[in-house]
């Protein structure tokens, strides 16, 4: 059974996934990134056992990968960007499979500052992948395989797909709470997950704080610097390494976005820069 960590790209994903791979994965708390090895990423090519030639033949093997590789393990945590709309009338799970989700939300204005760097686009750029319903990220393989294959749809719709959905208990987080209110938004969802597993509640008091220092933003950082990450990128427009661990919560787009862009996402995302009490004009 899954226990989905969700979000839209650049939202906290990682972060999210270090504490959660120091708790429940070392003995004392303590991260190194081969523990992030035990929360897998789905869609992943080391999860189809079927090659999909197209994007829609990859959306129809999603529910068939999640059962054949996830199924009968017990504690089964994992990562996804893939939003929770149907991709051409296929479902991405089903009650069967998932157990319940964490979902981390955070405020647009600050994903896209994100997205930006990581992808090394224009503010342009990433407002249109932003705001575009058939948005994706695919990494083809040899032979064409589109198994990677994850269906984004807008920041809007990947929201409200989690949001809204009825079918299994999710946990909304909102990333700006992991700074403000660290221990007990990180404790409110190691009871959720103890919950779903219907495993003894208590926490390990000590290994909860080891697990907060040891993540901490600065921390990860610097590993990064001094032992590399495998999940930072390269520029397709200039193959310069990318660092993944860039601003974290230093990343303000208030001192960061273009009027123009940010007058852009107020407009466009007004709605649920409301509901989330994000809006600030």
């Amino acid at each position: 059974m899954i226990i989905w960590i969700a979000s839209y790209p650049k939202s906290g994903n990682t972060y999210l996934r270090s504490f959660l791979a120091s708790y429940y994965f070392s003995d004392d708390g303590k991260f190194n990134f081969d523990q992030l090895l035990k929360i897998h990423q789905f869609p992943n090519m080391k999860f189809s056992k079927l090659k999909s030639t197209n994007k829609e033949e990859a959306s129809k093997n999603w529910i068939f990968n999640q059962n054949f590789f996830f199924k009968n393990l017990d504690l089964n945590l994992v990562k996804t960007h893939n939003c929770l709309y149907p991709f051409k009338s296929n479902e991405f799970t089903t009650t069967n499979i998932t157990r319940g989700a964490i979902y981390i939300v955070r405020d647009p204005r600050n994903v896209i500052t994100s997205l930006t760097h990581h992808y090394d686009l224009t503010y342009e750029e990433a407002y249109s992948h932003m705001v575009d319903e058939n948005s994706s990220l695919l990494e083809t393989s040899h032979e064409l395989d589109h198994s990677n294959f994850t269906y984004l749809n807008s920041w809007s719709n990947h929201y409200k797909s989690w949001k809204n959905n009825k079918k299994f208990k999710t946990l909304f987080i909102k990333y700006e709470d992991l700074e403000k209110d660290k221990e007990n938004v990180f404790e409110k969802i190691i009871m959720f997950i103890n919950n779903l597993n219907g495993k003894d509640t208590n926490l390990n008091e000590k290994k909860f704080l080891n697990s907060i220092k040891s993540t901490n933003f600065s921390n990860l950082k610097n590993k990064e610097l001094n032992e590399g990450f495998d999940e930072k990128v390269s520029s397709k427009k200039t193959g310069k390494v990318i660092n993944f661990f860039n601003l974290g919560f230093n990343n303000r787009w208030q001192k960061l976005l273009p009027s123009d862009i940010k007058e852009k996402l107020n407009k466009e995302f007004r709605k649920e820069l409301k509901e989330l009490n994000y809006f600030d004009e």
